[in-house]
């Protein structure tokens, strides 16, 4: 049986799943850009262009669907779920593909279960493009393995079911996002700087020369290591770092961040550094907050 299904959002997300599936025809889809007067032409032209039956209201996408994937952007996450809550039939599956917090998704799953609907925290781990409808999802929440199995029957091939627990999912999401988009910082501060100081050439051939192959637990590892053993004597390093970075006038801002992560660390003074990650990792934890969010 075909399901009956709605996209609540259409910006890169849903145009791309909607042009890489062969299920276009049969989706309705509802983007707030069409009540706004100087998006809504551009908005429609996107519904056309992808053969999708788009709609001029939050309704006629929620009212009947058996399954719902929310592809906002993340300040109206909370406000689709609100929405959709007031419309949905019993027993639609709410797949929240957005890039929020767990707090959020747990907000939203309250609003949704309570409306009599079926919430699933889904993280979406890469950008849509170019993996379209191969891009790694991660599931969580009671109807996570459903929840697969109906995006399978959509075209999404990259599943993996996380726990049972809302918020799991977009957990690791966000975690991972401290690294992937920390570099991505990182490596915008180091290169503008290096460009204005026309050593660009030496300082990416010098990051070359210390690249490493090991896997991330290791390099972790050793991160830690020198962050416990060095920290302070890094943190006026990178002071340092800080002064020829604004005297450039390229801009500070991670690596200020940088001194005060390894100061603090060096300042816990280890008399001995514990081997391995996991337990260097239990001597940095502090109390686990996970409980609060229940």
């Amino acid at each position: 049986m075909e399901q009956a299904f709605g996209l609540i959002g259409f910006g890169e997300a849903g145009r791309t799943f909607a042009t890489a599936g062969a299920w276009a025809s049969r989706a309705r889809v509802f983007d707030i850009k069409t009540l706004l007067l100087q998006h809504r032409a551009d908005k429609l032209a996107d519904y056309a262009a992808a053969g999708v039956a788009g709609q001029d209201n939050m309704a006629d996408t929620v009212d009947g669907a058996d399954i719902l994937l929310s592809l906002v952007t993340a300040d109206q996450a909370l406000v689709a779920a609100q929405a959709s809550a007031r419309l949905l039939k019993r027993g639609t599956l709410y797949c929240d593909m957005n890039s929020v917090a767990p707090q959020t998704k747990l907000a939203a799953a309250k609003l949704i279960e309570a409306a009599g609907g079926h919430y699933v925290d889904v993280a979406v781990m890469a950008p849509v493009d170019p993996a379209r409808l191969a891009v790694p999802l991660l599931l969580s929440g009671v109807r996570a393995s459903g929840a697969a199995e109906r995006l399978a029957a959509l075209g999404f091939t990259s599943i993996r079911v996380v726990g049972e627990a809302v918020g799991r999912a977009s957990s690791v999401k966000m975690i991972r996002s401290v690294m992937v988009k920390g570099l991505e910082a990182l490596t915008a501060e180091c290169l503008v700087a290096a460009e204005a100081a026309g050593v660009r050439d030496e300082v990416l051939a010098s990051l070359d020369a210390s690249e490493t192959s090991r896997h991330w637990d290791a390099r972790a590892d050793y991160h830690l290591d020198r962050m416990m053993v060095h920290g302070l004597r890094r943190a006026a390093e990178m002071e340092e770092v800080v002064k020829t970075l604004d005297h450039l006038g390229t801009g500070s801002a991670m690596t200020r961040v940088t001194v005060a992560c390894q100061r603090a660390i060096g300042a816990l003074r280890m008399p001995l550094i514990p081997e391995g990650l996991a337990p260097k990792l239990a001597a940095l934890a502090i109390p686990s907050r996970q409980g609060e969010a229940a």
